[in-house]
């Protein structure tokens, strides 16, 4: 049986994940700072209190995963700021790039053991990191955090290609979840199943690619 592991397990996206990957018949480590009912609800192993940009909940994570193999680690937990030009707040872009950029990296790193040769690692990103798409402005720690992301995820693909374990950025669409106030255009269900089939179809061929859950290539 295939193990999966999720960051930001506990709701929106992440959540969604767990359930449909558990429902696939697949082994689920849901990781999330708090718990949730509905997480709970789920057959799936659950470890809570993990605030990933925190080194000692990682290596927490770390000893509950133990030694097992991991198939597919997916690297979900964001933060989200509504930054605007003269109101910046130094803290917050900070925060979102502790939890969204650097954060990601560290778990894969504590994590590298667990992977093998045909392991995955997809990094939930977002197209507003792409300064080639950038057509309306604003957001700033989201998108410098989100194409720091980028850039870390381009080289973690190149330096685990040897060693045959795939990476891909995706971008999940414009969901409907707290973190947008319920707006978007696609459920949080299906941006699961996208997400589940683009992780499907990844190969250490396509590697290090930038997509969108429906299956277009971003721009960088």
């Amino acid at each position: 049986m295939s193990n999966i592991v999720i960051t930001g397990a506990n709701r929106g996206i992440g959540f969604e994940l767990a359930k449909h990957y558990s429902e696939a018949g697949y082994s689920v480590t849901a990781v999330c700072r708090n718990n949730s009912k509905q997480l709970t609800e789920l057959d799936v192993e659950i470890i809570e209190g993990i605030d990933v940009t925190k080194t000692a909940d990682l290596l927490r994570m770390k000893e509950n995963i133990g030694t097992a193999r991991i198939d597919t680690l997916i690297n979900n937990a964001g933060l989200l700021n509504h930054d605007e030009l003269g109101e910046l707040d130094t803290r917050m872009l900070r925060a979102q790039y502790e939890v969204n950029a650097i954060a990601p990296l560290r778990v894969a790193e504590i994590l590298l053991d667990n992977l093998e040769s045909g392991s995955k690692v997809a990094l939930i990103t977002s197209r507003m990191g792409s300064i080639a798409d950038n057509g309306s402005g604003s957001r700033y720690g989201y998108r410098m955090s989100k194409a720091a992301l980028n850039a870390a995820g381009k080289s973690l693909a190149l330096d685990l290609k040897d060693r045959e374990i795939a990476v891909v950025l995706l971008h999940p669409g414009y969901v409907q979840t707290d973190m947008v106030g319920g707006r978007g255009d696609i459920s949080p269900a299906t941006a699961a199943e996208r997400l589940m089939q683009r992780i499907d179809e990844l190969t250490i061929e396509t590697t290090g690619s930038f997509l969108h859950s429906n299956g277009e290539e971003l721009p960088w």
